[in-house]
C-alpha cells in the first residue's frame, strides 16, 4: 500500500489479542449456597469469570456475588471501591476490612421471575507472587422494572498466588438452578 493510507496503517503495529482457555464452569442445580474452583494452575496471565446467576431463597431482589481467593477470611486482606447506577442516581463508596471479594449485585429471589444478574470478572497477575492482587467486575442485573449495573474494583492483599476461588452470594442463600459460572484462563 502506499500513499497516506499505507503510511497510516504501517505506522500502528499489529494488535496483541489474547486467547481465552475454558477452566471450568458450574452450573448450579439450585440447593447449592458456595461452590469453589480449586486446583487452579499458574500458568495464565489472568483469569476470567462469565456469570449468569440468580438466587433461589431469601427475600433480597439485589444481593451481592462475592468470592475469596485460598480460603482466606482475613478481612483486612481484601478492600473495594464501587460505583453503582441505575437509570436515575449514581452512587460510589469505597471499603476495607471485609474478609471478602464484591463482585455485583444478580437477580435475588424477590426479583422479577426468572431473571438473571449478569456480569464479567477479571483477576489480573493471579499467579503472581510478588504483586497484591487487582480485580475489576462490571455486572447487572433487573429490578422488578428497574435496572442496576456496576464497576466494582478489588484488591487482595497477599502476594500468593491464587490456586482456588470460593463464590457465594449475600446471607448464604441458594443459587437458582441453572446459574453458570464460567472459569477462563487468559493466555
Amino acid at each position: 500500500m502506499s500513499g497516506v493510507l499505507g503510511g497510516l496503517i504501517a505506522a500502528f503495529p499489529t494488535p496483541v489479542t489474547s486467547s481465552f482457555e475454558s477452566i471450568a464452569t458450574y452450573t448450579a442445580t439450585g440447593s447449592e449456597t458456595s461452590f469453589t474452583f480449586s486446583s487452579i494452575s499458574g500458568t495464565y496471565k489472568s483469569l476470567q469469570f462469565r456469570i449468569f446467576a440468580r438466587q433461589s431463597s431469601g427475600t433480597l431482589t439485589a444481593p451481592a456475588l462475592k468470592m475469596r481467593f485460598n480460603g482466606d477470611t482475613t478481612g483486612a486482606n481484601y478492600a473495594y471501591h464501587i460505583l453503582s447506577g441505575n437509570g436515575s442516581a449514581v452512587s460510589s463508596s469505597g471499603f476495607t476490612n471485609m474478609g471478602e471479594v464484591q463482585l455485583y449485585a444478580f437477580a435475588g429471589n424477590s426479583s422479577t421471575a426468572n431473571s438473571f444478574g449478569a456480569g464479567i470478572t477479571d483477576i489480573l497477575d493471579y499467579a503472581s507472587t510478588t504483586k497484591n492482587k487487582t480485580v475489576r467486575t462490571f455486572g447487572g442485573t433487573e429490578q422488578n422494572g428497574s435496572g442496576l449495573t456496576q464497576a466494582i474494583s478489588n484488591a487482595w492483599l497477599q502476594t500468593s498466588a491464587i490456586t482456588s476461588i470460593e463464590i457465594y452470594g449475600s446471607q448464604l442463600n441458594s443459587f437458582a438452578s441453572g446459574s453458570t459460572f464460567s472459569l477462563y484462563g487468559v493466555k
